[in-house]
């Protein structure tokens, strides 16, 4: 009798589970087709010849990966490093870093200050923090622009007030990429720490007082053990967009100030170079891939502490 129960248990749950993938079939397919079948054509084109007018010759080659790194000679065809690329590169990730230490900077002590309001007013703050998604990106990339241009706000406000006696020179410089990239995506570092914050139990922070411990021991010691994953969700939700930033750069940087995204666009558009272009893009997935596997082994070794 029980042998003959649990096969109908074992029965009902593979038909539950057979239900589950047939009602999920139309999102997978829509993942498959959508995500990885462009995923794919950007592979498959990057091992492809560049046409003359654009677009791609069929014929394999693998000159688009080369030029990735390295840059051959046209008169003695000697090979070096892509300086232009590498610089590139560097820069992208650089600014993302950058970008994202800033926006954990300004973002945890907000993220803690929406955390120890009142239970009736923090979902007001949180509306505050989301207003900017509701804007455009490139509406609010021209915001910054009026901000910090030769005669914008900030320059104004520090003439008037007899701190500096010409502008300041900030738009088009690498600065004016930061300020602007910390200004879009800084929600995306408050959010995931405020939500990790809200589960905290703030009783430890009182014990830890108890304790004679100081302040900086108490935020080293207690919170940020408690919140770390939070705090690592946000630095890659900063992290992974803007390495891949376009509108931010091409406008706040004046074309001069290029990042990865400004690269391949450029080669799919003035370069005409489309397999170049896509194995860029394949490269700066490779690099946005190696960042979510760090992340991914922080949290594992994280969940591992926990358990011990």
């Amino acid at each position: 009798m029980a042998r003959k129960l649990s096969e109908m248990e074992a029965e009902r749950i593979k038909r539950k589970n057979l239900a589950n993938w047939l009602l999920s079939m139309p999102a997978l397919l829509l993942l498959l087709f959508a995500a990885s079948g462009p995923l794919l054509i950007v592979i498959f084109y990057s091992f492809l010849t560049p046409g003359n007018y654009g677009g791609i010759v069929w014929e394999f080659s693998g000159d688009a990966w080369f030029k990735v790194l390295f840059s051959q000679d046209i008169f003695d065809d000697t090979i070096s490093l892509s300086d232009a690329h590498l610089s590139i590169f560097w820069r992208s990730v650089q600014l993302s870093f950058l970008t994202t230490l800033i926006c954990l900077i300004l973002g945890f002590p907000t993220a803690y200050f929406i955390a120890t309001r009142p239970p009736k007013t923090r979902n007001i703050w949180l509306f505050l923090i989301t207003i900017p998604f509701w804007t455009n990106l490139l509406i609010r990339t021209f915001a910054i622009l009026e901000l910090i241009r030769n005669k914008g706000v900030v320059n104004n406000s520090l003439i008037s007030l007899g701190i500096i006696n010409e502008p300041i020179n900030m738009l088009y410089t690498d600065m004016a990429i930061v300020i602007g990239m910390t200004y879009v995506y800084l929600p995306l570092m408050v959010l995931p720490i405020y939500a990790a914050m809200e589960r905290f139990d703030f009783r430890y922070v009182e014990a830890g007082f108890d304790l004679y411990a100081s302040r900086f021991k108490v935020m080293w010691r207690i919170i940020l053990p408690i919140i770390k994953p939070g705090v690592i969700a946000g630095s890659i939700l900063v992290f992974v967009p803007s390495l891949g930033a376009y509108v931010t750069p091409r406008i706040l940087g004046g074309g001069k100030n290029l990042m990865i995204g400004n690269l391949i666009e450029l080669q799919f558009g003035q370069g005409k170079n489309w397999p170049l272009g896509a194995a860029l893009a394949v490269t700066m997935l490779l690099i946005v891939l190696l960042a979510l596997i760090f992340y991914m082994r922080i949290s594992q070794r994280s969940e591992q502490k926990d358990a011990q």
